[in-house]
């Protein structure tokens, strides 16, 4: 007989091994008592409800959830977990007549997402590119994409919200909240999960979206690279220069040409062979084409050197993967007619199964192009010891334009005027001592900020929350005095404590930086 719950699976099934980890291989502690993988939000309900009335153990007292199982830190797989619910077998989209808007479960991955919207709709979501991350924790911490700067974040087109949540009492009740909602704790609950972090207030089980934008009929995706040995400091600096400038010049105004232009500048270690850069443009701008060369052109401007095929990684992103599914991807360099139109449906990044790497990442959102100081620290990191090989990258993506239309509060993501993100990344084989790689990235991210951490001011705008961070609350790497939470959500944060006093009361679930009480 199914159990209320779902699937059960505990230590010595086969399954157990690989359910226990997320996709961080540094994450490799964690041994619950049991993995629970519902199948609806029945099942979801009365797997919690049965986590919630089980002995409790002091040395393993959390339940944790897990979407897709991307989470950069042990927020959800650590040692002090006792069960993980695995919201996975959970895929399932269908446009919802009722609510008048397309309906999507909490496991459904980004891959899936974007063919069955495609497939049945027309339209689209400005969603990430990953595609085995899945929606409940890719919306709820905001959300953005290759198509951001075309029509804004995931999370402005979330309309609705289902929720188990935990009483005062120890019930679990399945709550249902829209963007509509005249009862004030009902539109908090809706609002804290439009960038308010994965694992703060319950468990999402489904979403609803409305007025979602057409999506492309094809677009334009052009890469290249520089070549690191063809690459001294004063070129170093023109490019991240000029690609910082061309961000904060091109806003998304009534006359900006380039307001979809998504851009990706990926500042590699110079142990590997090259920088890269990479844009996409939906095809139906008009002059697309023109305006993707002209960017090219804006990026290489003063550089003396050409742009060459891309034979490197693009951030997470192996360059096989996006070969193999991009067939007509173009490099930047290659006459005009060459630069073709790929069918939007085909864009998915291929990813890999199961990740043997271990990661650590930081984040950044930029209201200006970088300063001199940053660029210096950048380029004292990215080439510190060139002869031994190091799997690190600093990703600057393009920001801004359609996501800057909406207000700091309209949702609880409160970046709403930075030109540019970047993501802090580093890599080791999960067999190896990580604590050198460690130390790299703590000490360019260190040297990067004053304090240790990108404090909003007028040049940076604390972190993204889909990023998580740990040293953020570490005063060995945080010196600056404002906390993780101001870093995140800025003035945001007392109404996600407001939400999470109402349908969290008893703090069922926390992490290392979920909302406090």
């Amino acid at each position: 007989m199914a159990h209320p719950g779902g699937i059960k699976i505990e230590p010595g099934e086969p399954r157990y091994e690989v359910l226990r980890r997320g996709f961080n291989a540094r994450w490799l502690a964690a041994r619950p008592d049991y993995i629970r993988l519902p199948r609806n939000s029945a099942e979801v309900k009365a797997a919690l409800q049965e986590a919630l009335d089980e002995p409790a153990r002091p040395e393993r007292s959390r339940i944790t959830i897990r979407s897709g199982g991307h989470c950069y830190e042990d927020f959800v797989c650590a040692p002090d977990v006792r069960v993980i619910i695995d919201l996975s077998l959970m895929d399932g989209a269908h446009v919802d007549d009722d609510m008048g808007a397309f309906c999507m479960e909490a496991g459904l991955t980004l891959g899936q997402f974007y063919k069955k919207m495609y497939q049945r709709t027309g339209k689209t979501l400005p969603g990430g590119s990953w595609s085995t991350v899945a929606l409940g924790g890719h919306v709820t911490g905001g959300g953005f994409g290759l198509l951001s700067r075309q029509h804004g974040l995931t999370v402005d087109y979330l309309y609705a919200v289902e929720v188990a949540v935990v009483g005062r009492t120890g019930t679990v009740e399945l709550v249902t909240a829209t963007r509509d909602d005249d009862d004030p704790d009902l539109k908090d609950l809706w609002w804290a999960h439009t960038g308010g972090g994965g694992g703060n207030f319950g468990i999402v089980t489904r979403m609803w979206f409305r007025d979602l934008p057409e999506a492309p009929k094809s677009v334009l995706s052009a890469m290249g690279g520089w070549k690191w040995d063809e690459i001294d400091e004063d070129r170093f600096r023109r490019i991240v220069g000029n690609f910082g400038a061309f961000f904060e010049e091109h806003q998304g105004g009534p006359c900006d040409e380039y307001a979809a232009l998504f851009g990706i500048l990926t500042l590699n270690h110079a142990s590997q062979p090259q920088i890269g850069l990479m844009a996409q443009i939906d095809a139906g701008v008009p002059n697309a084409r023109e305006l993707i060369r002209n960017f090219e052109r804006e990026i290489n401007q003063g550089i003396g050197r050409e742009l060459h095929p891309l034979t490197v990684a693009i951030g997470e992103h192996p360059v096989s993967a996006a070969g193999e599914v991009l067939g007509e991807e173009a490099t930047f360099g290659r006459p005009r007619e060459e630069l073709l139109a790929v069918p939007w449906n085909v864009t998915e990044k291929v990813s890999a199964p199961h990740n043997t790497r271990c990661g650590k990442h930081k984040s950044a959102y930029m209201r200006r192009a970088l300063p001199a100081e940053q660029v210096t620290a950048l380029w004292r990191s990215l080439t510190e010891d060139r002869a031994t090989k190091r799997d690190a990258v600093v990703q600057i993506d393009s920001y801004g334009s359609a996501v800057n239309r909406l207000k700091p509060g309209d949702t609880a993501v409160v970046q709403r005027d930075s030109v540019m993100k970047l993501q802090h990344q580093v890599y080791w084989p999960a067999d190896q001592d990580g604590s050198d790689h460690l130390r790299w990235i703590r000490t360019l991210y260190r040297n990067m900020y004053p304090g240790g951490v990108p404090v909003p001011n007028e040049v940076t705008d604390g972190c993204y929350v889909n990023y998580p961070d740990a040293d953020l609350n570490d005063s060995a790497w945080n010196t600056s005095g404002v906390p993780w939470s101001t870093l995140y959500y800025g003035a945001n944060y007392p109404r996600l404590q407001r939400a999470k006093r109402r349908w969290d009361p008893g703090d069922v679930f926390r992490h290392g930086q979920s909302v406090e009480l």
